[in-house]
């Protein structure tokens, strides 16, 4: 399998770079401008900047904002940005592999990042006074409460998570995603927003033994799609691999790449960190009880 994939690699990067027959392009350094993903991203990173810059401004000892939870917070948004804005996108649209990639950047390396400097209390710092408490109000609106704690169960976000990842994978809508902007924009959505949940109910909602479970279930379920992929006899994503050949790949190599990188980098990053969390459970859930099991903000 490692040969397999060393091979792949090589021809991916030896082969000629080409853009859909509909989309030439002299340079395969195309940045995305959609303003439905640009504006966002950019919004994020600033409301963070102003946020952080305030709590430094307003408090001498820096209280509520760390410079460790900041490193983790832009390492995040980078990778976001990386995925979704640079040309990672545009080559992702063009070669199944990449876009394996991009999606694994987005939901395995960028959200839980994001979710470990909790941000929420830094990108409210951002907002201007009276929004900021009009949105603090509607948090603490019960059924707001009520839905997020919900939302956050490890079975839910667990389920949530899995389902997106799955339902996306279809190859019908897969390859919808590449001939229909809106349903494109919805998939990244539902990955981030799912992946956003997934990891804040494994890192501070949920015990370590349980959230170690559920990120060793979610490594079984992503791996087996991956290998499915992967081990498909014949092209299941026609519209995803078409430009493949324009690569130095078959699309069936294409194909087989994409599902292999979803088996194991995506594998070992959700095994890694389910180990980590147990090897803590292990080593602490003696010392203070349930609470004691949970990680601290950092």
């Amino acid at each position: 399998m490692p040969i397999v994939v060393a091979a792949l690699l090589l021809s991916l990067l030896t082969g000629p770079a080409a853009a859909h027959e509909a989309e030439p392009h002299a340079s395969i350094f195309v940045w995305n401008v959609d303003p439905w993903v640009v504006m966002p991203v950019g919004i994020a990173g600033l409301l963070y900047a102003f946020g952080s810059l305030r709590l430094w401004l307003h408090s001498r000892n820096s209280r509520g904002v760390t410079e460790r939870s900041v490193l983790i917070w832009w390492a995040g948004w980078l990778m976001l940005a990386a995925a979704l804005v640079s040309p990672l996108h545009f080559l992702g649209e063009h070669l199944f592999a990449l876009h394996m990639i991009e999606h694994e950047l987005v939901m395995a390396v960028s959200a839980p990042l994001l979710v470990l400097s909790r941000p929420v209390g830094v990108l409210l710092w951002g907002l201007p006074r009276k929004i900021r408490r009009l949105i603090r109000r509607g948090m603490k609106e019960k059924f707001v409460q009520v839905a997020w704690d919900w939302l956050i169960r490890a079975t839910v976000a667990t389920v949530l998570h899995g389902a997106a990842i799955w339902a996306w994978h279809a190859p019908l809508l897969f390859d919808a995603t590449l001939t229909d902007m809106i349903v494109h924009r919805l998939q990244h959505l539902s990955f981030f927003l799912t992946a956003l949940l997934f990891w804040w109910s494994m890192v501070w909602r949920s015990d370590r033994g349980v959230a170690a479970w559920h990120l060793f279930l979610t490594m079984l379920h992503t791996s087996t799609l991956g290998a499915l992929i992967a081990l498909a006899p014949r092209v299941i994503y026609p519209v995803q691999t078409q430009t493949a050949p324009d690569w130095g790949l078959t699309q069936l190599e294409d194909q087989q790449l994409a599902g292999m990188l979803m088996w194991v980098p995506g594998g070992i990053i959700y095994g890694g960190a389910a180990l980590a969390l147990l090897a803590l459970w292990i080593a602490r859930s003696s010392r203070g009880g349930f609470h004691a099991s949970r990680f601290h903000s950092p």
